[in-house]
């Protein structure tokens, strides 16, 4: 009779609940967010994304990276008297995608308050209606656009001095590859600086892998939302998933190759000036007319 036998963790005899491909580890529960901590805590010591006197908006969508985000900067700063956190949600105005309650007692059983707005707040519209006027093709493009805007407003209406995102190894490696594929030298090599009026986005978890990300979740939260928007489907970042997903199968180190390529190409262009034009339309940040009066303007168009 064959008898199963768990494999034990690397670090301890503990049975092991993942293994990493990259790392050629199995990690018992204890060991696997020990690590998963340390990484995060990692990225924020190494830019000095958090010092004492931030508040930090964390962008809660109610899906996995967000939510485990909140949970960990919750743990990881809540006692902290010198530092801030509290959550904020954009509706978009997608039927049937967001809800917004769900997010709402995700972050009360994390003990964060929390705070909303919604495209039709500031912008006077839904995503819905963008894509009913101009069509599904570039819906995720408004998408971000819009949302980004959304964000920073409201963050800057509640004094906040940082923007947490949620955006994992994964997506930070897609973004990349997306770059190369389009050919985008100007994204690539871009250096990003302060700008005045806009908060600046950290990433704790850019370094770690979306699967652990949503093992560290499962550990920790209920309610969370599993769903894709709908809009999705859409998007040159589906496809690039699947193909990446596929080589880094038989090559684990992809991912982090490309974001260590994604770090290091803008350290070889010169730095921009930072600059504090606003845009004359909306009075937010930009070179010109931003980005979300250009779409809205399209649609009245």
């Amino acid at each position: 009779m064959l008898i199963s036998m768990a494999i034990a963790c690397d670090r301890c005899n503990k049975e092991a609940i993942i293994f990493q491909p990259y790392s050629g580890r199995h990690l018992c529960r204890q060991h696997f967010v020990l690590d998963f901590e340390r990484r995060a805590k990692h990225e924020i010591r190494m830019h000095r994304w958090i010092v004492s006197g931030d508040t930090i908006a964390i962008a809660m969508s109610g899906g996995k990276d967000s939510s485990a985000l909140a949970f960990f900067l919750k743990k990881a700063f809540g006692m902290r008297k010198d530092i801030g956190l509290f959550a904020v949600s954009v509706d978009e105005g997608i039927t049937g995608y967001r809800e917004m309650e769900k997010i709402r007692r995700i972050a009360d059983g994390i003990g964060i308050d929390w705070h909303s707005t919604s495209f039709r707040e500031v912008y006077g519209c839904t995503l819905d209606e963008v894509v009913k006027r101009k069509g599904e093709s570039r819906s995720c493009t408004y998408c971000g656009v819009l949302r980004r805007g959304a964000l920073n407003r409201r963050a800057k209406e509640l004094s906040a001095t940082r923007l947490a995102m949620g955006f994992n190894l994964d997506d930070e490696a897609q973004s990349v590859l997306m770059n190369v594929l389009r050919g985008d030298a100007g994204r690539l090599t871009r250096v990003r600086v302060p700008k005045e009026g806009f908060i600046e986005r950290i990433k704790p978890f850019r370094t770690i892998p979306e699967r652990e990300v949503a093992l560290y979740a499962m550990l920790h939260l209920e309610g969370f939302e599993p769903k894709r928007c709908p809009y999705a489907k859409n998007a040159l970042r589906g496809e690039v998933r699947a193909m990446l997903n596929e080589y880094s199968y038989r090559h684990p180190a992809t991912k982090f190759a490309l974001i260590r390529l994604g770090d290091a190409l803008p350290l070889m262009t010169e730095r921009e000036s930072i600059g504090s034009a606003t845009c004359p339309s909306c009075g937010e940040p930009g070179s010109g007319e931003c980005s979300a009066c250009r779409i809205l303007h399209e649609l009245e168009g």
